[in-house]
């Protein structure tokens, strides 16, 4: 290729090449050729506006259509050339339909600029990523729901400072996992708003003087609505920035889930099991079964906040309006889009075929005097004030201590000592089954309350 042909697109106002390194420093092609079908339906797109509006016929417009539909066709075929001398995708893809159709290629790029195209392109990619991403997260979300409802009656303890607080149902703890990724969900399908947005029509930065209707475009590409301010529309990357906060804060919360299952998983704990498909072994300690997905989905959540701590700086001293800088928004955005997607994929194959030990989980919640809440709530029943009850069962738990004696284990004559209000009907409320069941309002642990959050949750279409 010839200094001339490097430059063909945008070379006229140069005395010379572009120095080689230069050249490979500020190319993008190896990173944003990922966008082809997004360029080249936004040129077709584009193309078929030119037409509509008498900047271009008809017959050009179906030549450029049909050039760009052969460039699409190599590209998915393997056969496409990319160049680094040609810097980017949407040079690439219309160098090559020149090639292809000739001169009447040169006329897509009218009314136009890179700075709109690409802000449209990437807009355009992150709207089908999004739908994507909405798609394994409602696929985990269901998940959940299905694991929720059949344990809704498996007892495990609950922990407030990872100490034993009080019983609940793993059901219900799968229920909270599931809340966390429904206001995930909320916040995915809010940006999707900002992100369908048409910038194009905005051209290099002030608009265009060729009578374009962007309202075409806008309905052929499918946005909601145009980018109203052509300043903005070519510089603006807070949709991308805000795509990466909610991916930061979905893979937090898929680390605080990970943190979970990497204990419960482990001897000490015993609560679940992993099939082995999600997990590795060891190559020096054969007994081991080690819990990856969880482990590597906790550990690639670093890399998500540090791309929207990426994307927030790089945009920190930008003056309007499009700047080279912006060609950094692409590779930490693919990279938290493709480390979401695939977190909440590995999950979405994983939470059903969890496998709880309800022996271990229900006796692992008989230790710990989970139900200690439960006796101090029985003895205000009987006309203690709180703070008194809550004194006698502190002793009555120093006792259990010392004579290492969960409260349901204690007999009657035991308990008495520390109140003589307590009575048989005490052992009602000290097991297990009955201090869950007693928390049967909406938003408690008891197994009628998980079935029909369940119900509501499916009900909602939230899964």
């Amino acid at each position: 290729m010839t200094d001339k042909q490097q430059n063909k697109l945008w070379g006229g106002r140069f005395s010379e090449s572009t120095d080689q390194f230069v050249q490979e420093f500020t190319a993008s092609v190896n990173f944003d050729q990922r966008m082809y079908a997004q360029d080249i339906r936004g040129s077709i797109a584009h193309a078929t506006m030119l037409a509509e509006a008498g900047v271009i016929s008809t017959d050009e417009r179906d030549a450029i259509i049909q050039g760009l539909e052969g460039v699409r066709e190599d590209i998915e075929n393997g056969q496409f050339q990319w160049s680094v001398a040609l810097e980017d995708v949407h040079m690439n893809i219309e160098a090559s339909l020149t090639d292809r159709i000739g001169i009447t290629g040169k006329k897509l790029h009218t009314g136009r600029s890179r700075n709109d195209q690409v802000a449209t392109d990437i807009r355009l990619w992150l709207r089908d990523e999004i739908d994507a991403i909405d798609a394994e997260m409602a696929r985990m979300m269901e998940g959940l729901l299905g694991l929720a409802e059949r344990e809704a009656a498996t007892i495990m303890p609950g922990f407030t400072h990872l100490q034993t607080a009080q019983p609940v149902t793993f059901g219900h703890h799968m229920l909270a996992w599931f809340e966390m990724l429904r206001r995930d969900r909320e916040r995915l399908a809010d940006c999707r708003k900002r992100v369908n947005r048409m910038p194009l029509g905005s051209a290099a930065l002030a608009g265009t003087t060729y009578p374009i209707n962007r309202e075409t475009t806008r309905e052929l590409l499918g946005f909601d609505e145009v980018c109203y301010n052509s300043l903005d529309a070519v510089s603006d990357r807070d949709f991308a920035i805000e795509f990466c906060a909610l991916a930061a804060l979905c893979m937090t919360h898929l680390s605080r889930m990970s943190e979970e299952l990497v204990l419960w998983t482990s001897a000490q704990f015993n609560f679940i099991d992993l099939p082995d498909r999600f997990c590795t072994g060891s190559s020096i300690m054969p007994q081991k079964k080690n819990p990856d997905v969880p482990e590597l989905v906790r550990g690639k959540t670093g890399r998500v906040n540090g791309h929207l701590i990426c994307l927030l700086t790089l945009m920190k001293s930008q003056p309007l309006a499009y700047n080279k800088d912006n060609q950094e928004d692409k590779e930490p955005l693919y990279d938290a889009v493709d480390t979401l997607r695939g977190s909440l994929r590995a999950f979405a194959d994983m939470i059903p075929a969890i496998e709880p030990n309800r022996e271990a989980m229900r006796e692992a919640a008989r230790r710990g005097f989970a139900t200690a809440t439960d006796l101090a709530d029985y003895l205000v029943r009987k006309g203690i004030p709180f703070r008194d009850s809550h004194e006698i069962v502190g002793k009555a738990v120093a006792y259990g201590v010392e004579k290492k004696k969960d409260l349901g284990d204690m007999s009657l004559s035991e308990l008495k000592q520390f109140s003589d209000q307590i009575d048989e009907d005490v052992f009602e409320v000290l097991t297990l089954e009955g201090s869950v069941s007693a928390r049967n309002h909406v938003g408690g642990t008891a197994p009628d309350q998980v079935r029909a959050a369940v119900q509501r949750a499916r009900a909602q279409g939230n899964a």
